[in-house]
């Protein structure tokens, strides 16, 4: 209320000082038809210039602003993938029954182009994944997601990622998986639906994670070629690569 107060004001007080100059110039030049002729113009320009000012600057501030803020989540989704995502795609695969499939359509080269990388993130998203949460090491990667836990909260505090609905999502899906893997005991001896339920849990973030990683990629190559000819040579799905330069 006081700030719609603070606004009534500063209204009346412009138009008062808006009237206070118009009579000046009227008492300096005794010509009203003039003052009227100006004053009529710029009332009909209004309408154009709240369209220019809301539709076409509004706009172009809204994406300026938009892409400083998705350059700065650029940069935590890198974090993410350094500290914790390529690690994770690792540990992932192991549960996968049908990996050897879908690593040949993620060894990224620098040939690719953005239709490649959309192109594979579709497919990818509609592949049959075959997660058997008894396939790998359950307690490794209890072990690795607990260790990070702290990260993975910071990174969901973090108010920019309400820009980025799938990353949310992602983070979401891996937090979800830690909780559950931290509060079984024995995870070598869990009932039948219990490792069902890891099965869906890992099939969950395995498949956003996926695709994250693989736009992250189209970012670095876009954006960033150094670190894009890092990211070529750890590819966790690339067996033969290497962060040495040979």
């Amino acid at each position: 209320m006081k700030r719609l107060n603070w606004q009534i004001s500063l209204g009346l007080s412009l138009i008062t000082v808006s009237a206070f100059l118009y009579f000046i110039h009227y008492k300096i030049f005794q010509d009203a038809h003039h003052i009227f002729i100006f004053l009529f113009g710029d009332i009909a320009f209004v309408p154009v210039e709240v369209l220019f000012v809301t539709l076409i600057i509004h706009r172009l501030l809204n994406e300026r602003e938009k892409r400083a803020v998705m350059k700065k989540l650029n940069m935590v989704i890198g974090a993410f993938f350094s500290e914790v995502g390529i690690k994770l795609l690792q540990y992932f695969s192991q549960f996968d029954h049908n990996f050897d499939e879908i690593r040949e359509n993620l060894v990224v080269t620098t040939n690719w182009s953005g239709k490649k990388f959309s192109d594979t993130s579709k497919s990818l998203k509609n592949f049959d994944y075959r997660m058997d949460s008894q396939k790998g090491n359950l307690e490794e990667l209890r072990n690795f997601l607990s260790g990070k836990r702290d990260f993975l909260l910071r990174l969901l505090e973090n108010p920019n990622l309400l820009e980025h609905e799938s990353f949310t999502e992602l983070l979401w899906a891996v937090s979800h998986l830690t909780e559950e893997l931290t509060a079984r005991g024995d995870v070598g001896k869990l009932s039948n639906a219990d490792y069902a339920h890891f099965s869906g849990d890992i099939k969950r973030a395995y498949l956003v994670l996926i695709c994250e990683w693989l736009e992250y990629m189209r970012h670095l190559k876009d954006e960033y070629p150094y670190l894009f000819s890092f990211a070529l040579r750890t590819n966790p799905f690339n067996p033969n690569a290497a962060p040495e330069i040979k």
